[in-house]
């Protein structure tokens, strides 16, 4: 009786069969790997938790009776400011690092990885300067900003103009990488299949980054209204300016060339203009100028984000992304 035949007893070159995966098995792992869902889940509860440690420790090293590092002159460029802006950046990669052993995910794909990071950056660097220049000369050639006069010479412009440039780059890694890196990628992969199995579209990535973009840049928007001097038209600016950088992503895939523009255009403002960024001064700033006139124009207390000019300036740098940085990617 040849049993191989017969189906009973399996011959040496079959194929097991494997059993189908348990109902418990299926919540948590989809055709990806982790769920987004649970992925993201995991995420902020590391998140939180090395957040409470850090401060925790930093309110021993630093007590609360102590000054901040805001003075009634504007933000002061001291050790723990640089600090406080460096530290969510390396809490924030470090969790990433943490998801992406769990995810056995490069992470690289989590925002900061390409081929062309220095280009990127680079480009980045220079249309921040450039687009807040265009949006500063607007506003002077329409007499809504006043410069006043230069309040550094000689080697102080050098000092300063590169330790606040080291600053907002600080700021500008730890909010695109927040906002823009891990968090966007797992929504994102989350929402592309409810909706390819909702639609069943080959559009569904596009959709799925799509709307995780513009929900986080509604956070990003709503995040500085804390800030001092921020107004309606500064909140929107800001969202709005969360759509430009997920733009990039979008077509670069990586947040390099947004955090470059990120950090040009806050160290344009704040140091090399002298003006307002969303309602908050810096110390040693390169000139000093003024808003005039009715604020919906001249930006007012919050600063040229706060100008309906700043809109037409966003969407000028949309355009220049679409034709300064080709798609790097097939999309479905």
């Amino acid at each position: 009786m040849n049993t191989d035949t017969d189906g009973l007893v399996p011959g040496p070159d079959a194929t097991p069969v494997s059993a189908p995966p348990s109902a418990l098995h299926r919540i948590f792992i989809g055709k990806d790997g982790l769920r987004a869902g649970w992925s993201l889940l995991i995420f902020i509860a590391l998140l939180a938790a090395m957040f409470f440690s850090v401060t925790a420790i930093g309110h021993q090293i630093y007590p609360a009776a102590r000054k901040a590092t805001k003075t009634a002159a504007g933000i002061s460029a001291t050790p723990r400011w640089f600090i406080s802006e460096f530290v969510p950046f390396l809490v924030t990669l470090f969790v990433t690092w943490v998801m992406a052993k769990i995810e056995r995910r490069p992470n690289a794909v989590y925002g900061l990885g390409g081929k062309r990071k220095l280009p990127h950056f680079i480009g980045g660097l220079f249309w921040g300067v450039a687009c807040l220049s265009m949006l500063l000369l607007t506003l002077w050639r329409t007499e809504f900003l006043v410069i006043d006069r230069r309040l550094l010479s000689g080697f102080a412009i050098l000092r300063y103009g590169t330790i606040w440039l080291l600053g907002f780059l600080m700021v500008g890694l730890s909010e695109e990488y927040l906002l823009r890196g891990y968090v966007q990628y797992t929504l994102s992969r989350g929402l592309a299949g409810f909706y390819r199995w909702a639609f069943n579209t080959r559009h569904s990535v596009a959709m799925g980054f799509w709307t995780s973009a513009v929900l986080f840049s509604v956070v990003f928007g709503l995040s500085h209204s804390k800030n001092p001097g921020e107004s309606p038209l500064g909140l929107l600016s800001a969202g709005l300016a969360g759509i430009v950088f997920c733009l990039s992503l979008w077509r670069t895939g990586s947040l390099w060339w947004a955090i470059g523009f990120h950090t040009a255009w806050d160290w344009a403002q704040s140091f090399l203009y002298g003006v307002a960024d969303s309602g908050t001064m810096i110390q040693h700033h390169f000139l000093a100028t003024h808003p005039v006139g009715n604020p919906l124009f001249s930006g007012g207390a919050t600063g040229p984000e706060g100008s309906i000019f700043a809109l037409a300036i966003l969407a000028l740098t949309s355009f220049i992304l679409m034709f300064s940085l080709p798609d790097a990617h097939e999309r479905d």
